[in-house]
């Protein structure tokens, strides 16, 4: 999906035009940075570099690259180092969402609107795209560019792997594979989905107060907020696929209920699964009083976070 596609959406879904303008300019400055990141070189890798571009770029909400930006912003941190902390996310979410549409995983043809890596190449390149994306994040925020401070650069390192690894979206997909067909409960969902979706949410808005060595409140305070929201975010997107058609979401619509995956739509229903996520989005919006109306973009997104239909 382009970003005029995307950009007519958020127009129906009528985003406060600031927003919509963060968005948008959040949009154009990591795109810039994930092509120059990732440029293709000559030789036979090169096919490698192509499905690695082909997919990052182009495509998705870049929430996560836009919580990174914006927490970044809170503390006057320079926009090429927040740029290329959010184009490292959006590397690690490309590549979990690559190796999700696998076969072995979640068996999906579809990603943002256009053939799933794996099969607009092969699953092999494909196994190879989630690899070498996951390294090259890591390579990124390690670079002096990233940061003139080791410690924050070593930080980053380590809240993002503490974050993806066995304990965070690793784990959760692990979960949620073994759920297939199980019957949960509304908090083993919630863990899951914290696990998974949760924890690289929360490190895109704990990365900006990283990057500004920001006091241990204030970092707290935004991991916090990306907790809720990434909570929320979730709910909604388990609305969304139970709810919605595959063209409106760019992704296979109504494969939970298909394979008997438990969410908190299935347990709750869904009226009152939406009255849950308005619930996250405005504790999560609580979070950031502290920041007073620096962070009034922020509770703008919980606030299209909730209610965005895509």
């Amino acid at each position: 999906m382009t970003f005029a596609e995307i950009a007519g959406q958020e127009e129906k879904e009528q985003i406060p035009p600031a927003l919509r303008e963060a968005l948008a300019s959040c949009f154009e400055q990591v795109e810039q940075a994930l092509s120059a990141l990732l440029p293709v070189p000559d030789g036979p890798e090169a096919r490698l570099l192509e499905a690695m571009r082909y997919a990052t770029l182009g495509g998705g909400k870049r929430l996560r690259a836009f919580l990174v930006l914006q927490s970044a912003s809170l503390f006057a941190v320079s926009p090429t180092s927040a740029a290329r902390v959010a184009a490292a996310v959006e590397m690690v979410h490309a590549y979990s969402l690559v190796h999700d549409d696998l076969p072995a995983m979640d068996n999906d043809d579809l990603r943002r609107g256009k053939p799933a890596t794996h099969r607009a190449y092969d699953e092999a390149t494909a196994i190879l795209v989630g690899d070498a994306l996951q390294s090259r994040a890591f390579e990124v925020l390690a670079e002096a560019d990233t940061h003139s401070d080791p410690q924050a650069r070593c930080e980053l390192v380590a809240a993002l792997a503490a974050a993806i690894g066995a304990r965070g979206m690793a784990g959760g997909q692990m979960i949620d594979m073994l759920a297939e067909g199980q019957t949960l409960t509304a908090s083993e969902v919630t863990r899951l989905q914290a696990l998974k979706t949760g924890r690289l949410i929360a490190f895109s808005a704990e990365a900006g107060a990283i990057l500004g060595r920001a006091a241990p409140s204030q970092r707290h305070a935004l991991a916090w907020y990306g907790r809720d929201l990434g909570a929320a975010f979730q709910i909604v997107d388990d609305l969304l696929d139970a709810l919605g058609s595959s063209a409106e979401i760019g992704k296979t619509a109504g494969k939970d209920a298909a394979v008997g995956k438990a969410t908190l739509v299935s347990i709750l229903g869904a009226e009152r699964a939406r009255a849950q996520a308005e619930r996250l989005g405005t504790q999560a919006a609580a979070h950031l009083d502290s920041f007073g109306e620096r962070a009034e973009l922020l509770r703008q997104l919980a606030a299209y976070v909730v209610a965005r239909r895509r």
